[in-house]
C-alpha cells in the first residue's frame, strides 16, 4: 500500500518549500492523481534549533511536538524534517510517536559514500549542526572522509545562512564570498560539498554551480519517495542508469535511514 507524509516544517518556510518541490521532482508520475499525498505543517513558530543548543535557548521540542501531532493526526505514514540542526533533537522526537522519523543525515551520509567513494566532504552546515557532531559520526559510520570550515569560514556561514536566506535578502553581495569560501576548502583538500543547512540548497541553485555538492535535502526527498511505496526518476547523476536503491522492505524502526541500497526503515 503507498504511504504518505508528512513535513515537520517551518525551519526556515523557504526550505520546507524547497523539500516539497524536490519529493514532487522525483516522483515519477504521469499525472497529478499519481504523486505522494504530502501533509506539511510548516510552524515558522518553533524556537531556533541553533540558539537552543549552543546558547541554551528556547527548547524547541515542544513546538516540534505540537506540528507532530497535527501531523500524526493527518494520517502520515513517515516524518520528514527539513532542517539539519533539528535531528539532535529527533530522539526525544521519536520516542514520542510510532510513526517512523527519516534521518536525513544517515541518508546523506550513505549518499556521500555511495556517490563519491574515496573523495572528501567540505560540512558546510550551521554551528549548532557541527558542535553536535551527528554529521562527524554520520560520515564517519560510513567511512566517508571530510573536513570542516575554520572559524572565519564558519562565520561567514552563518552570516549567509541567517542574515541573507533566512532574512530574505538579495544574494548578489554574498555571492563572491560563497564563491571565495568553496575555492578556500577545495585548496584544503575538498573534492565536493555537502550543504548541510537546508537554505544551503536555496543558496547553490541561486548561483552559478561551482560544485559538486551533495544536498541533504534532495537525499532526503528521494528517500521519503521509496520509503513510500512509489517509483522514483532517476538521479542526474546516473545518466539513466537504474537507481542504486530498491524497493525491498524491512522491519519498522524507530528512525529511519535510506540505506543506500533502499529507503525503508532499518531492523
Amino acid at each position: 500500500m503507498k504511504k504518505s507524509i508528512g513535513i515537520l516544517g517551518g525551519m526556515g518556510p523557504l526550505a520546507t518549500a524547497d523539500l516539497l518541490i524536490k519529493i514532487t521532482m522525483a516522483t515519477r508520475a504521469d499525472s497529478d492523481r499519481e504523486h505522494i499525498r504530502v501533509y506539511i505543517d510548516s510552524d515558522a513558530a518553533i524556537p531556533d534549533r541553533t540558539a537552543a543548543i549552543l546558547e541554551g535557548g528556547e527548547d524547541p521540542v515542544p513546538e516540534m511536538t505540537s506540528a507532530l501531532r497535527n501531523l500524526e493526526r493527518c494520517g502520515a505514514d513517515c516524518i520528514v524534517m527539513a532542517c539539519n540542526t533539528a535531528h539532535y533533537f529527533l530522539p526525544r522526537l521519536q520516542e514520542l510517536t510510532e510513526t517512523p522519523i527519516l534521518n536525513m543525515l544517515e541518508i546523506t551520509a550513505k549518499s556521500c559514500a555511495r556517490l563519491y567513494p574515496g573523495k572528501r566532504a567540505a560540512v558546510l552546515a550551521t554551528t549548532g549542526t557541527l558542535r553536535t557532531g551527528l554529521y562527524d559520526r554520520a560520515l564517519q559510520k560510513e567511512g566517508v572522509s571530510f573536513l570542516l570550515p575554520d572559524e572565519k569560514q564558519q562565520a561567514f556561514l552563518m552570516h549567509l545562512i541567517y542574515d541573507v536566506v533566512k532574512a530574505s535578502r538579495p544574494m548578489q553581495p554574498a555571492e563572491e564570498g560563497w564563491f571565495g569560501l568553496l575555492r578556500e576548502l577545495r585548496e584544503q583538500g575538498a573534492d565536493y560539498f555537502i550543504l548541510a543547512c537546508t537554505e544551503l540548497p536555496i543558496v547553490a541553485n541561486t548561483l552559478p554551480d561551482e560544485g559538486p555538492f551533495v544536498d541533504p535535502t534532495e537525499e532526503l526527498a528521494r528517500a521519503a519517495v521509496l520509503y513510500c511505496g512509489y517509483e522514483r526518476k532517476e538521479p542526474p547523476e546516473s545518466g539513466g542508469a537504474p537507481d542504486a536503491d530498491t524497493t525491498e522492505q524491512r522491519p519498522r524502526a524507530q528512525t529511519v535511514s535510506d540505506g543506500a541500497k533502499d529507503g525503508s526503515p532499518k531492523g
